[in-house]
């Protein structure tokens, strides 16, 4: 327990100039006393700790001294070479660098270790693109990734899209939220017109096979996040941004991701479920909505059928989606999507009819 702790700590203070000791004993999760008596163990043993006392004070490491790789143990190693994406890696234009980088790990590690690479590549692959999907990789991409590396700003264009009749402020999810899209509207052009916009890149996501760019608008603008093949151009000789350090983008693309799907459900329908049509409703119109209908439901009726309101993106959606269903569902409301389907019936009874 000790040993790996006082390994994290030298760690800790080669990736940093200096640490105080209440910082050292937050990232260790132990009182500042323990940090003094590891620094003292630490020196004991040959490790060059130097403590600076006073208001800027701490601890460092002196003389630029670097500890090997030589305490990783093999789960350690596999993990390590499991953290690059070989694709993503390579849309971006970082193949070579991530490449040479795995040598030097390697190289470094002990000879009892260097297979780690082969035998992670032999149990984990990561397939991105969704299922019958051309995976397109953006011609702008590493122009993007570029500027997102080096902090600077970028000058881009991009193609506003339409859905439902109304012009998105943003190519891609995450967008702002309801009441402030009425004035990004009337600001900007209409759907399918380019605009462009000096951004600040803050951070790239691959998704299903596809790239958003999470950025904020230059000059104190929001953060946003836009589909980098719906860019046309991109300048990316910028001067630099400087970053916001308490920016999270794992939990940043969460949150935005989540508004989005809530965004998408607009409409509510009203039907009838078969217990196989309970079954198979999370496949017809997604986890979320199914979750969200099911929880609020009925008790089951004498046939063991459940009523429910659905949350769905429209009518239109509706009525493809629940079509997959098949005699397991009835809408009982909107009317029009009702009648949709009963026209729909008849027009099956009418082709099967011997």
């Amino acid at each position: 327990m000790r040993a790996a702790r006082l390994i994290k700590m030298v760690l800790l203070l080669q990736s940093r100039s200096s640490m105080t000791a209440a910082e050292l004993a937050g990232e260790l999760e132990v009182s500042e006393r323990t940090v003094t008596r590891d620094a003292q163990a630490l020196s004991e043993a040959g490790v060059p700790v130097y403590a600076e006392r006073g208001r800027a004070g701490g601890y460092r490491l002196v003389g630029g001294y670097r500890t090997r790789l030589t305490g990783l143990a093999r789960g350690e190693a596999e993990a390590l070479f499991l953290s690059g994406v070989p694709g993503a890696l390579r849309e971006m234009g970082l193949e070579d660098a991530a490449s040479a980088a795995r040598l030097k790990v390697s190289a470094a590690l002990l000879p009892s270790l260097r297979d780690a690479s082969r035998s992670a590549a032999q149990r984990f692959h990561l397939d991105a693109p969704n299922w019958f999907a051309e995976p397109a990789t953006p011609e702008l991409l590493p122009a993007v990734a570029e500027a997102v590396w080096d902090d600077r700003r970028i000058t881009a264009r991009y193609r506003r899209t339409e859905r439902d009749g109304r012009a998105e402020p943003d190519a891609g999810p995450g967008t702002e939220p309801e009441a402030g899209r009425e004035a990004e509207r009337e600001a900007e052009p209409e759907a399918g017109r380019e605009v462009e916009r000096e951004l600040e890149p803050y951070g790239l996501v691959l998704k299903a096979g596809v790239w958003y760019l999470c950025a904020r608008v230059a000059d104190g603008g929001a953060l946003r996040v836009y589909r980098i093949d719906r860019f046309t151009a991109v300048t990316g000789e910028g001067e630099r941004f400087t970053r916001d350090q308490e920016f999270d983008l794992p939990a940043f693309w969460q949150e935005r991701a989540e508004q989005f799907a809530r965004s998408l459900l607009r409409t509510e329908v009203v039907v009838r479920l078969s217990g196989e049509g309970v079954r198979r409703l999370p496949y017809a119109v997604g986890p979320r909505s199914a979750r969200q209908a099911l929880a609020a439901a009925g008790t089951p009726d004498r046939d063991g059928w459940v009523t429910a309101a659905l949350p769905v993106e429209s009518e239109e959606v509706a009525h493809g989606q629940l079509t997959g269903l098949g005699p397991e569902v009835e809408v009982l409301a909107p009317a029009g999507l009702r009648e949709r389907f009963a026209r729909d019936a008849a027009r099956f009874a009418g082709l099967y009819r011997s």
